[in-house]
């Protein structure tokens, strides 16, 4: 078994991978990613924000640092190649994650008034999360307060030092696999 397992990469499998197999994993990564859309609209995050300032915000700083260090974790595991590794799957969740997280803070915080002008709704925070990812910047809905603000800094700053780390060693990676299956590909065409 040991043999099989280091010669096709796969616990007992040899020769090419099904359709299935291969689609597996992501298939139970998109039903996680599903799972944390569902979850943003059902959590009850009117119990958080203005009724519970200091509850929300520790809350928001634990769940992104768990992210962060998750993220960092899986880029050292694409970084240093670890036999086993699946940061493109992985990664993908953590950025969802990491978006639905500061839709339900901007959500909790447009509670207190002044904060934000047009953002009423989950999808409305969703939607301005996005935004602020993208750094697009439409001006339909504007953070007015200082929390608001400081949240979308904050987002801002998240974004350009975990976000975009996750990202561009994920863009490596999977250039690096590319790039080594087509020279397997033309190894074998040199044989045939």
């Amino acid at each position: 078994m040991t043999g099989r397992r280091a010669a096709t990469g796969r616990t007992g499998t040899t020769g090419p991978r099904t359709a299935w197999q291969a689609a597996r994993p992501w298939l139970g990564r998109a039903g996680v990613a599903v799972a944390v859309g569902v979850a943003y609209f059902l959590l009850p995050l009117d119990h958080l924000g203005p009724g519970r300032p200091v509850l929300s915000w520790l809350l928001l700083t634990l769940v992104l640092i768990a992210v962060a260090a998750l993220l960092l974790r899986q880029v050292r595991d694409a970084l240093v190649e670890r036999p086993g590794a699946r940061p493109g799957l992985v990664i993908a969740l953590l950025i969802v994650l990491t978006v639905h997280v500061f839709a339900a803070a901007y959500y909790a915080l447009a509670k207190q008034p002044g904060e934000f002008a047009g953002l009423h709704t989950r999808v409305d925070a969703l939607y301005f999360t996005v935004v602020t990812l993208a750094t697009v910047g439409y001006g339909d809905i504007t953070p007015r307060g200082q929390a608001a603000r400081t949240l979308a800094v904050l987002q801002i700053l998240y974004t350009f030092v975990f976000l975009t780390a996750a990202a561009t060693t994920l863009t490596r990676r999977v250039r690096d696999m590319v790039v080594r299956r087509t020279e397997q590909d033309d190894r074998r065409e040199g044989r045939d």
